[in-house]
């Protein structure tokens, strides 16, 4: 047996960055092609209902094409059917010609998902009335059916059951998400929602666990079998049947298995992206261009993978009480070059069309002028990455729909100035923080 191909990091990271779409992040314009095929090489488009800034969903599409519309992004999902919403890292948008892998999951859901099953004997009921209502009144909420009772009943019927009943009926797929209000689910049946589904039959249990592996090495690049577990969550394999799909993957030779310079353990890669790797690895930079990323990103699942190939620590502080926060409450990490330079503290200003920059913490070697963590003896030009960061700050304004940024603390405190220059200079108001 010849032995594993040895690779360094930097082309680990390099073709992680161009499966996410950053490499050359806000450089391309959103089209209906360009949205499913993003979608499908990353494997799902997360959803999230904190609103600080904007839904998660539309900042990682930000991230990536830069300014769109969004009401246009709705009607491709919700009218068009291009995407549709299920369970695959968590709650996401995933590409409706990949139904029939998705199918497979509902129905397995039915039979592996046996922690249901106390409820569904006590809920049955709730699950038919649940079913019928939406047969009979058409697409909707959970809130719709809060305060309801049918005539001479009490008790079981409440918004809480009826919750769990929209989730397992959605889950099953015998309800799809027909639409959002105020960014709240609505139901309706499967074959109303989406007729385009039906003629498409689901793969086998096999053929499914197969794919599952396949499209998230496609959405990573090149994977540890961690990061396999943690990147596509959905559904929750058993170690023993991911290995299972591994070993006949590489028996069929469409997996082979490498090593990463300065890593322990082995790693996985799909046969077919070996030239796309060594391709990375030349690159002089792992992208160009600057870009904030949702917290949520697709890029950030694992974010044990984040540490091991940027050399980046990140947490989103949302749940961590205010006083114990240390970057921030929704801070988005800062792109730019391939290198994770920072974090930014955002929040959206509606009424005033005012972006708060509440803070801006520049990695402590960016800020020192070192070379970046994992990335070969690179230094990364403050002046430019600068200029970077203010350009994106005024592209998400403009997206956000604001007309002038607040620039809070900038920590290293003395390129705050550095910073708000550059913000001028991209055509900015700046007032300070």
């Amino acid at each position: 047996m010849s032995p594993a191909p040895v690779v360094p990091l930097r082309a680990v990271a390099a073709l992680f960055l161009e499966r996410q779409h950053l490499r050359r992040p806000r450089a391309g314009r959103l089209t209906p092609a360009r949205l499913v095929r993003f979608v499908d090489d990353t494997g799902g488009l997360q959803l999230d209902s904190i609103n600080v800034l904007d839904r998660a969903h539309y900042l990682t599409l930000w991230s990536r094409f830069g300014s769109y519309d969004k009401k246009g992004l709705d009607r491709l999902v919700y009218r068009r059917r291009l995407l549709f919403e299920y369970w695959a890292h968590a709650a996401c948008l995933v590409p409706t010609s990949r139904w029939p892998w998705w199918r497979r999951a509902m129905l397995d859901y039915r039979l592996r998902h046996t922690g249901w099953s106390g409820w569904l004997r006590r809920n049955r009921r709730v699950l038919e009335v649940a079913t019928e209502a939406i047969r009979a009144n058409g697409p909707m909420g959970s809130a719709d059916f809060e305060h309801r009772r049918p005539p001479g009943r009490a008790g079981w019927w409440s918004w809480k059951p009826v919750q769990h009943a929209l989730h397992y009926l959605w889950m099953t797929g015998a309800l799809a998400v027909d639409s959002r209000r105020h960014f709240q689910k609505r139901f309706d049946l499967t074959e109303r929602a989406m007729p385009i589904v039906l003629d498409l039959p689901p793969v086998s249990t096999e053929a499914f666990r197969h794919w599952h592996v396949e499209r998230s090495l496609q959405a990573m690049g090149a994977a540890t079998e961690t990061d396999l577990t943690h990147y596509l969550t959905f559904p929750r394999f058993g170690p023993g049947v991911r290995r299972a799909a591994l070993r006949e993957l590489r028996d069929r030779g469409e997996v082979t298995e490498i090593e990463v310079e300065g890593s322990r353990g082995r790693w996985l890669v799909l046969t077919r992206d070996l030239p796309a790797l060594a391709a990375a690895g030349r690159r002089r930079a792992p992208c160009l261009g600057t870009t904030f990323l949702s917290p949520f990103d697709s890029l950030l699942w694992y974010r044990e993978r984040v540490a091991r190939l940027f050399g980046f620590t990140y947490r989103i502080e949302v749940y961590t009480p205010g006083h114990q926060r240390v970057h921030g409450y929704y801070t988005l990490p800062i792109l730019h070059d391939g290198h994770l330079i920072g974090r930014l503290d955002a929040k959206a200003h509606r009424a005033e069309r005012r972006l708060e920059a509440r803070s801006v913490h520049l990695e402590p070697w960016f800020a020192a002028g070192a070379p970046a963590p994992a990335g070969a003896g690179k230094r990364v030009d403050q002046d430019q990455a600068l200029a970077g960061v203010a350009e994106a700050l005024h592209s998400l304004a403009g997206f956000i729909g604001a007309d002038r940024v607040d620039l809070g603390k900038v920590v290293s405190g003395r390129l705050r100035q550095p910073l708000a220059r550059a913000l001028r200079e991209a055509g900015e108001v700046v007032t300070s923080g």
